[in-house]
């Protein structure tokens, strides 16, 4: 699984672009995210603490007591005792959630599945704390004022009640965003085994149900007052309704907004993603810090993607070990035993002296030198259509033709082959190497077993460009081909090569007659 350096800048979601860089130090992620969870506690429960005091002083219909400022006085100061105590609680216990669970951040090594449930929870844990003190401030502020009157003990306890819902939903929303870099860095190695936290459709749910039915709840729990209760002015009632309708429209739209922004988010990712996949950059993934079904899927697509890494470094090995056209034909095709007949140009090249060659340099300085061979052999080769077939010790054998079939293919050989030696002699004073030609009908496929098999190319052009080239590594210019490739050749390559004698091969009946360049290539 790749880490969150893999994760390019232009898709880093919102959680995650404004708490700064991705590969930042694991103790400045920690303190990053606790700093923030506490800010946001703050100000959640400000927002709380202000909604609350203006439910029940302006809002929420009910009896007026006799000895107003009396009362309000007495609220306010228990108000004031209460929100210190509760903010001090909070920002303790928040502080100490964060530090206790993001041990492995200190320590440098992978959380446990339990950790990462823990980190996902975090948003959850913290509505759930602060709905238990909401709802205890309600019980105690409708305690308190019934000992002291119940004038306002309903009041003051639905007043709380609407306060802790902003309270809670602000939390819930905005720490599962702030939450995300350490999300991140808790599921790098992958998710937990099993969710723990919401799912999208209970995220959504939830949200609906902190931001719009619970206030609802409360209108209709106004609606009720008023039907049970005297003394209730119709414009009073008519504020209420106005203001709890309000709260509805505009809060119920923000929190909806985040909690889509909570899906959105991660999908935009992934998107983007997908389209660096379909434009062939292959490095790429995505950050995990979702704990919900999105979070399964940031996870696969990191795995698809590793998956996809993986298949093309096979494939460019294959493709290194059997040649472009070989890897791309036994790719597209069923891998099937047995071969085709092709005409083709064969090509074989074989250094001079290799025996003493060996006996002279040290090994390493053997498979240097070969190597620098066989590069001239490999590039010649693809610049002119061919294919190299296989090495064969300090030899290589090259077809053109097969698999894929071309249009000249025993002219592309001879030119291959002119080619071939004009390179060859600027490495005259390292080696030197004698070079076959021939061409005709082969059989190209795939030989071998259903466990283990390779293509090759077997027919008398093989055999012929072989003891052509042991021929001419004794004549003038290393290059020998027979006449009749040369007959098979386009008239352009064919006026670059002279008629020349006939001569046995070793193990071919009758005799050759052989063809030397006219010029290089």
């Amino acid at each position: 699984m790749r880490e969150l350096t893999s994760t390019p800048s232009n898709t880093r979601p919102f959680g995650l672009r404004i708490l700064g860089s991705p590969d930042e130090p694991a103790r400045t992620t920690r303190i990053r995210v606790q700093v923030l969870l506490t800010g946001l506690l703050l100000g959640s429960n400000l927002v709380g603490v202000v909604s609350a005091a203006a439910f029940a002083r302006f809002v929420l219909p009910g009896p007026t007591p006799p000895d107003v400022p009396r009362v309000i006085v007495l609220n306010v100061i228990l108000g004031v005792v209460f929100t210190a105590a509760f903010v001090i609680a909070a920002l303790t216990w928040g502080a100490r959630v964060v530090t206790r669970h993001a041990q492995w951040l200190r320590s440098g090594r992978p959380p446990t599945e339990a950790e990462q449930r823990v980190v996902l929870q975090i948003p959850l844990i913290l509505t759930g704390v602060q709905a238990a003190l909401w709802l205890t401030a309600a019980g105690l502020f409708a305690g308190f004022n019934a000992l002291i009157g119940d004038h306002l003990t309903v009041q003051i306890a639905l007043a709380n009640m609407l306060g802790g819902l902003l309270t809670c939903a602000n939390s819930y929303v905005l720490g599962e965003l702030l939450a995300r870099p350490l999300a991140a860095r808790a599921l790098a190695s992958g998710p937990p085994s099993r969710l723990q936290v919401p799912g999208v459709r209970a995220r959504a749910i939830l949200a609906w149900l902190l931001s719009s039915a619970a206030p609802v709840v409360g209108l209709m729990a106004v609606a009720a007052a008023a039907l049970t209760r005297t003394g209730i002015s119709t414009t009073r009632l008519a504020i209420t309704v106005l203001v709890l309708g309000g709260i509805v429209l505009t809060f119920g739209l923000r929190i909806t907004a985040l909690a889509a922004r909570a899906n959105a988010d991660p999908i935009k990712g992934l998107r983007k993603a997908v389209q660096q996949l379909e434009s062939g950059d292959l490095d790429v993934s995505v950050p995990i810090y979702d704990g919900t079904e999105i979070g399964l899927l940031q996870a696969g697509f990191n795995r698809m993607a590793e998956g996809l890494r993986e298949r093309e470094r096979i494939r460019e090995v294959f493709e290194r070990h059997v040649g472009e056209d070989v890897a791309r034909s036994a790719l597209e095709g069923d891998g099937h035993l047995g071969g085709e007949v092709y005409d083709v140009g064969v090509l074989f090249v074989d250094i001079i002296g290799s025996t003493a060659m060996a006996g002279r340099l040290q090994p390493s300085e053997v498979v240097h030198l070969l190597n620098r061979f066989f590069a001239v052999v490999v590039e010649v080769v693809s610049e002119h259509g061919g294919s190299v077939n296989k090495f064969e010790g300090d030899g290589a054998l090259a077809v053109f033709g097969a698999p894929i079939s071309i249009d000249d293919p025993a002219g592309s050989a001879l030119a291959a082959g002119r080619a071939l030696t004009r390179r060859l002699a600027a490495h005259a004073d390292q080696f030197e190497a004698g070079i076959g030609i021939s061409a005709g009908p082969v059989v190209a496929g795939n030989i071998g077993s259903p466990a283990r098999y390779e293509y090759t190319v077997i027919g008398d052009p093989v055999n012929e460009a072989a003891r052509l080239t042991d021929l001419a590594k004794g004549v003038r210019g290393r290059v020998l081909a027979s006449w009749a490739a040369v007959e098979q050749a386009s008239p352009e390559e064919a006026e670059g090569w002279q008629r020349g004698k006939e001569v046995s091969l070793r193990g071919r009946p009758g005799r050759t007659r052989i063809a030397t360049p006219v010029r290089s290539g």
